[in-house]
């Protein structure tokens, strides 16, 4: 690799750390605040469905120009949608995880201020090395098993250090439990999928963007099934987009964009990298909340949140005498 090469990977690499790092942060925070802001409500049922449309739309473009013509694009898709539905119907569990998982990061951001919620979010690491070990048979070194009990001390912490909130615009009564049930449900929902879907892309050489398309593809009807089922009265009155406005869809676009993302890491950067992202945007959080939120940042919560942080570290952290075999999962984009 010449030195212009290097030169653009590194910057690439950079790139990609600020972005995922204000990415993580900002869902966190705009999530909490459609929540909790005054005026009428948003379905959150439907705006998982239009981020999953937004993701679809996306990786349908990223295709074609990997494929560089309609013909080779139309080609590939019906090889790999239509020909192929056993392997299209594997990924139908991953898809439905998914919306249930998305569903319930709403119910948490409802119930749980911005940096409690990015915090306690973190224990997907937990979840995804449990079915790592279980599904996949993989080990972990004791450096990841002293990471995952700092993650569990440091998140109890932050739960035991919530206060009594006072109310909120939105008139939503906020339930700590509630929140942090979502917020666990969440993670162990998103610790399956991810190794679900990591154990599907073993030996496929379809890209990770037609990977995606065959999520969003079937994503979207289990989550349209959702909003009926849900909040079906709503929309049959107040129409599908009720509540939304600007903020709204740009809410829905970050999400959709996070995926993207993720996936720009872990192609020009490395773990140390993605955790110091997940842990800057963890204090980006703390520092916004309170601001933007009122949030007390009692010592208790600063504790937990910093062991939190030293466990993303330790967790991703790769000795030279280990080989280069990733203990990480496939994440949907």
């Amino acid at each position: 690799m010449n030195k212009t090469s290097q030169n653009t990977v590194q910057i690439l690499k950079y790139v990609s750390l600020i972005t995922l790092t204000l990415q993580n942060a900002m869902v966190g925070l705009s999530m909490r605040y459609s929540r909790t802001r005054a005026g009428d409500m948003f379905l959150s049922s439907t705006a998982v469905v239009m981020a999953e449309v937004v993701k679809l739309f996306t990786c349908l473009v990223l295709v074609y120009i990997e494929e560089g013509s309609f013909e080779k694009f139309y080609k590939a898709l019906h090889m790999t949608i239509v020909k192929q539905p056993i392997d299209t119907l594997k990924v139908c569990v991953p898809s439905l995880l998914y919306i249930i998982q998305n569903n319930l990061l709403y119910v948490s951001a409802s119930n749980l201020d911005a940096a409690t919620y990015q915090v306690t979010y973190q224990l997907k690491i937990l979840t995804t090395a449990f079915f790592a070990m279980t599904i996949l048979r993989r080990s972990l070194r004791t450096t990841q098993w002293s990471a995952l009990v700092l993650l569990v001390i440091g998140v109890v912490l932050v739960q035991l250090a919530q206060s009594v909130k006072a109310p909120l615009p939105s008139g939503i009564e906020q339930n700590h439990w509630l929140g942090f049930s979502a917020a666990l449900s969440a993670c162990v929902l998103s610790g399956f999928a991810g190794i679900y879907f990591e154990k599907i892309l073993k030996g496929s050489d379809i890209s990770v963007w037609m990977r995606n398309v065959q999520l969003s593809v079937l994503s979207i009807p289990f989550g349209l099934g959702t909003c009926f089922l849900q909040d079906g009265n709503v929309i049959h009155k107040q129409g599908f987009f009720f509540g939304y406005d600007l903020f709204i869809s740009y809410l829905v676009i970050l999400q959709a964009g996070g995926g993207l993302i993720v996936a720009m890491v872990v192609k020009y950067a490395d773990n140390i990298l993605k955790g110091f992202a997940t842990s800057l945007a963890i204090i980006i959080s703390c520092i916004a909340s309170i601001y933007l939120f009122n949030f007390h940042l009692s010592f208790q919560f600063t504790l937990g949140a910093f062991l939190v942080i030293c466990s993303i570290f330790l967790y991703g952290h790769q000795p030279k005498t280990v080989s280069s075999d990733k203990h990480t999962s496939a994440e949907k984009v």
